[in-house]
């Protein structure tokens, strides 16, 4: 057998690392000094690396100064730039900010909003794009993904209201009814992201499936779900962030104040003639650590599932 008598793919892997039938070929070098020689061409782009520098600043920067203010005293908040580090810091804010906010239960109301509006819009946005996508050819499937596209041209606070009134009436003025509206809201854009990806996945892995007995609803659980997991990741921080950070919602629906998240809650401190900047920053960072968290752990399969789903 020669190695042109190989199946094409195991030929093409054994041209690239130059073996052949576990020797290698005279004359070519090991695959170390490949990869070294094709590293030596590699040149760093000075400009572009200054401008990422810079464009990092407008992160970098707002997130130093609420660290700086959050240490401070009402005192030394009220000399110099604010960018100055205080000396001494002023642990004693973030106990006074998680005592006044009355954290635990805000943060146990923001952290059930937030979990199951995450886990809605996975289910449902999911299950609506497969549907969608696989069914294409139907008129009624191509008309309900126009429909749910135009969602998304209309204006938020142009509808809040009627929705608002309609929740009352449900009896959904409660994390609930937030939920619900999160979920509801999500659809458009997230069943626009997951479509994309279904459409890269072969039908022929569900047709396998089928002829082995599988069910729709079992195929795309146990096929299609765990493939869509970088989109999964992507949609899933989208709608984390979108849930934990809401303001206009729950200060509009929730009609119980105990009931209220973070967000909502750190308007206690800001009142009419001043605002305890102090307190108040204490507060946006300790609110802000679950976001951070869950982006550092998560984030690198956001560029990975919306480039997947570009690609066919």
């Amino acid at each position: 057998m020669t190695a042109s008598t190989l199946p094409e793919p195991i030929a093409r892997a054994a041209a690239s690392t130059g073996i052949k039938y576990g020797f290698r070929r005279p004359g070519s070098s090991p695959a170390g000094k490949t990869r070294r020689s094709n590293r030596e061409g590699f040149k760093i782009n000075w400009w572009l690396t200054a401008l990422m520098v810079v464009a990092s600043l407008t992160v970098l920067l707002p997130l130093y100064f609420t660290v700086a203010m959050a240490l401070k005293s009402p005192d030394q908040i009220g000399t110099g730039t604010g960018l100055e580090w205080p000396n001494p810091m002023n642990w004693e804010n973030f106990v006074a900010a998680y005592v006044a906010t009355n954290f635990p239960r805000a943060f146990m109301s923001t952290a059930f909003v937030t979990v199951f509006s995450v886990l809605g819009s996975l289910a449902c946005s999911s299950l609506v794009a497969y549907a969608i996508a696989r069914n294409w050819n139907r008129k009624f499937f191509r008309g309900s993904f126009v429909y749910l596209l135009s969602a998304m041209f209309i204006p938020f606070p142009v509808i809040i209201l009627p929705l608002i009134k309609q929740t009352a009436l449900l009896g959904l003025d409660n994390p609930a009814g937030v939920v619900f509206l999160h979920v509801l809201g999500g659809i458009s854009f997230n069943t626009l992201l997951y479509i994309a990806f279904v459409r890269s996945i072969p039908v022929e892995l569900e047709e396998s499936a089928r002829m082995d007995g599988a069910t729709t609803w079992q195929v795309f659980r146990k096929i299609i779900f765990p493939l869509l997991a970088p989109m999964n990741a992507t949609v899933g921080i989208f709608a984390f962030l979108g849930s934990w950070n809401d303001f206009l919602l729950p200060q509009m629906m929730i009609a119980d104040p105990a009931l209220q998240t973070l967000p909502v809650v750190q308007m206690l401190f800001q009142g009419e003639f001043n605002t305890n900047y102090s307190l108040a920053f204490a507060s946006y960072l300790m609110a802000m650590a679950p976001t951070l968290v869950v982006y550092i752990l998560a984030q690198r399969w956001v560029l990975s599932g919306v480039m997947r789903g570009a690609v066919k």
